[in-house]
């Protein structure tokens, strides 16, 4: 059972390139801390954070960490 207040954590990896996107996309990805292909990085599941998500789905690929 998850504590009150503790958020969960989720692994973001960008997996296809951002050229010749959008420059709202590429600032999602560099907002997320996501600069080069196969980089990932670790966040808490925010809404902010998965609003930023939802506009990039097809570049990146999210995992759940327990």
């Amino acid at each position: 059972m998850a504590e009150i207040g503790v958020m969960k954590k989720i692994k973001i990896t960008l997996v296809k390139s951002p050229i010749d996107r959008p420059e709202r996309q590429k600032l999602t990805l560099q907002a997320l801390g996501l600069n080069k292909t196969n980089a990932s990085k670790e966040v808490e599941a925010t809404p902010q954070i998965l609003g930023m998500v939802r506009k990039v789905t097809h570049l990146i690929t999210v995992e759940e960490l327990a």
